[in-house]
């Protein structure tokens, strides 16, 4: 049966409210991303998205950050919003609640080990050993909205079958498909099975903590039962307690009626907000423009409402909405009444049962209504004006609420705008910097490529081994010129200076990628990909050696791939080996391997597999730069492809040596 890779499928409403919530709040690219990872629908919409059409070229995705980061932020927000108003339209029984909570805590358990056994089995890639956890059980998700009947039987029977068809359509590669297809096989049947399965096998048997679970840990790993339960025992309090955070009852039954409700309200007062922002829109002057939107406000909240702009010392009244403004400017402080002090503090306040000052006074006959509420909006950290908002004492906190979700949206807009007025130019000017390296260095870089080219077929040509030797150290010298290019055209706003002695990897590697596919990549046939993790990358090692390791394995590895093929720069942390921190470098190709008789004296400065008499430097000043950091480097190579792992000290060391 097939099945649409955009399905859409129920969430706890705790969590798409929670999503909601912080998207609303304009939290951090992490902390949504946290709460969208464990949910399997929110994922499942995620991975849907980033793998169509609309975002370029279908590209292996190998988490769900890596996602994410595809959709971008604001898309990521629109998501979450759509995903939101999709779910009030869920209208489960009590028993299909109960059901979807023991799904979510299943599928978020499976995840969570997963990574656990990812990390302790030394998997490469445990943020994908994660996400295919939570995936593992989709078709069950499917199976839950569907209605009783032969359909949802078959989505029950099905679904490993139905979760790698969906993981091959969204992208995530044929091993992880199979790591779906094979989840149910018997422990014996995978003990030689890729790893990514038997991961993902074992995962799934854990979470059910039984004693088969702890007798397939021994079958397919190895590990011992004490250790099994260890992990079983940590994971369980996770689950725990990320239910508790988002307000799921796990050992109660569950009723999602109540979370359910909250999140309409949410939905449907998010809709209004944004509806009356977009009737005074943002532009020009920001107080005539948040002055204009005294209206709005009042139109969702139903309320009369004056705006006060900050001028100098002092707060100025510029609007209202229900008659003539008259003549009031009013010092910001002392902040004794509700107004200055909601300015001072930048913080929404309720007059309620506290005296009214005789400027609280004056506010409520202008606003001719028994209390109100002071909502202060802010732009680059600093308040730029106050909402009074008139109400009664009984619905002060519904008009708290509303004032403030429309507060914060006009904030973010206004932050918006000043920043787009004092950046604009700055940032033109950057960009243009940016560009013009780029052209130079490509425009350089291309007779550079081509010299090289017809020295390397020049010297297959001549049988003297003297003029071979001489080609060769003209084409060292061509190579040396194009490191010498590549590290003095890093881009001009890099930031602030590099500290001595430390970098962040990350951030290096982004600086080269463009650099490095004008010069070495210019080739249709030859691509790089970034695959950077979301950890923090700040190492003990200088900006410059980090730029000369990368730029010598990249040409090595571009110079393996005569046919075209790819290179992939990947980063990992934080990995700990020898009892300390490190950053992990990998720098891979699908060239056809280091020949054996190569291998043995990699780093040798006299071994080179560009042809008799070639100096070989680039490998052995690789391995001279990492013993000097006293770093770790080590390659595997064979048919698929050579990869050489590099280990960096992590500036976390240090920082815990502080400690």
């Amino acid at each position: 049966m097939q099945i649409a890779p955009d399905i859409q499928l129920p969430s706890l409403p705790e969590v798409t409210l929670r999503a909601l919530e912080a998207c609303n709040q304009d939290k951090s690219y992490r902390s949504i991303s946290d709460i969208v990872s464990a949910d399997t629908a929110l994922v499942s919409r995620v991975l849907a998205l980033a793998n169509s059409a609309l975002y370029g070229p279908a590209a292996e995705i190998r988490s769900i950050d890596q996602a994410l980061l595809r959709l971008g932020t604001h898309r990521f927000r629109t998501l979450v919003l759509t995903a939101a108003l999709r779910q009030i339209l869920y209208e489960l029984a009590a028993d299909q609640w109960q059901q979807l909570r023991d799904f979510w805590r299943h599928s978020l358990t499976t995840a969570l080990t997963a990574r656990a056994l990812a990390t302790l089995t030394r998997y490469p890639e445990p943020d994908q050993a994660f996400m295919l956890g939570m995936l593992h059980n989709v078709g069950e998700l499917i199976a839950l909205k569907t209605p009783p009947g032969d359909i949802q039987q078959y989505y029950f029977d099905h679904h490993a079958d139905i979760a790698a068809e969906l993981v091959s359509s969204w992208g995530l590669g044929p091993m992880a498909a199979d790591a779906m297809r094979y989840q149910q096989a018997v422990p014996t049947e995978i003990r030689d099975a890729g790893h990514l399965v038997k991961l993902i096998g074992l995962s799934t048997r854990l979470a059910l903590s039984d004693a088969a679970g702890i007798a397939a840990a021994g079958t397919i790993f190895g590990l011992n039962e004490e250790l099994t339960r260890e992990i079983n025992r940590r994971i369980d309090q996770e689950v725990g307690g990320m239910a508790e955070s988002l307000g799921i009852p796990l050992s109660d039954g569950y009723d999602a009626s109540h979370s359910n409700d909250k999140l309409k309200q949410t939905i449907l007062k998010q809709a209004m907000a944004n509806q009356a922002l977009e009737l005074s829109s943002i532009h020009g002057n920001a107080h005539e423009h948040l002055a204009a939107t005294v209206n709005s406000l009042t139109l969702i909240t139903g309320l009369p409402a004056l705006y006060f702009s900050s001028a100098g010392d002092g707060l100025t009244l510029l609007s209202a909405s229900n008659g003539d403004i008259p003549d009031l400017t009013i010092a910001s402080g002392p902040a004794i009444s509700v107004l200055t002090e909601a300015f001072a503090s930048g913080v929404a306040l309720c007059l309620g049962d506290r005296p009214p000052t005789v400027l609280d006074r004056q506010l409520l006959s202008l606003l001719k209504t028994p209390s109100l509420v002071a909502i202060p909006v802010s732009g680059n950290d600093q308040c730029t004006g106050v909402f009074a908002v008139g109400t009664d004492r009984d619905n002060s906190g519904q008009t708290e609420e509303l004032g403030l979700l429309f507060s914060e949206k006009l904030s973010q807009a206004v932050a918006a705008m000043q920043a787009d007025s004092n950046d604009s130019q700055d940032s033109i000017k950057a960009e243009l910097a940016r560009d013009t390296i780029r052209r130079q260095v490509h425009e350089v870089s291309n007779p550079l490529t081509i010299i090289r080219q017809y020295i390397y077929q020049l010297r297959n040509r001549l049988e003297d081994d003297e003029i071979q030797e001489e080609l060769d150290v003209i084409r060292d010298e061509l190579d040396r010129a194009s490191d010498l290019l590549l590290q003095i055209s890093r881009a001009p706003d890099h930031g602030k200076a590099e500290l001595a002695g430390a970098c962040n990897l990350n951030d290096e590697l982004r600086i080269l990628r463009d650099l490095l596919e004008d010069s070495l990549f210019s080739d249709n046939e030859k691509a790089l990909t970034l695959d950077l993790c979301d950890e923090s990358t700040d190492v003990t090692v200088p900006g410059a050696v980090i730029r000369q390791v990368v730029i010598n394995l990249v040409r090595n590895a571009v110079e393996s791939l005569p046919e075209g093929g790819k290179v992939s720069v990947h980063t990992l942390a934080p990995v700990w080996q020898n009892g300390k921190t490190w950053v992990e470098l990998e720098i891979a190709d699908t060239g056809n391997g280091i020949p054996a008789d190569i291998r043995k004296n990699l780093f040798s400065p006299v071994q080179s597999t560009k042809g008799k008499g070639h100096s070989g430097l680039g490998l052995s000043v690789v391995k001279q730069l990492i013993d000097d950091m006293e770093g770790i480097i080590n390659c595997r190579t064979g048919r698929g492809g050579t990869a050489f792992r590099i280990l960096f000290p992590s500036a976390a060391n240090n920082k815990n040596d502080d400690e």
